[in-house]
């Protein structure tokens, strides 16, 4: 991965992760639970996705508009399964969710 994308992903996560702390709604909520006899535990998961776009799509822009052709849509398809990690599986089970595990 090139250090630059690197550190801008570094970035990003800083940023996000200073949002979070400096939300006042946020530790307003916190404070709630905590009032309430609770601990809390926040764990976010953030999917971010980074496509390199071509040197020729960079021109294309600056070209007129009425010349360019619409975007084509991306299709994506699902083979139905996914992965659990063992958290995951714990948070289920603790929810008396059962899994049906393929071998």
């Amino acid at each position: 991965m090139e250090e630059k994308l690197k550190d801008l992903m570094q970035e990003l996560g800083n940023a996000i992760n200073e949002s979070l702390s400096d939300s006042d709604r946020i530790a307003a909520a916190i404070g709630e639970i905590k009032r309430a006899g609770y601990d809390v535990f926040l764990v976010l998961e953030a999917t971010i996705g980074f496509n390199k776009r071509d040197d020729s799509d960079d021109n294309d822009e600056s070209d007129s508009e009425a010349q360019s052709e619409p975007p084509t849509k991306r299709k994506f398809e699902s083979t139905g399964k996914i992965k659990l990690t063992s958290q995951d599986q714990k948070f289920l089970k603790a929810l008396k969710i059962a899994i049906d595990e393929e071998h």
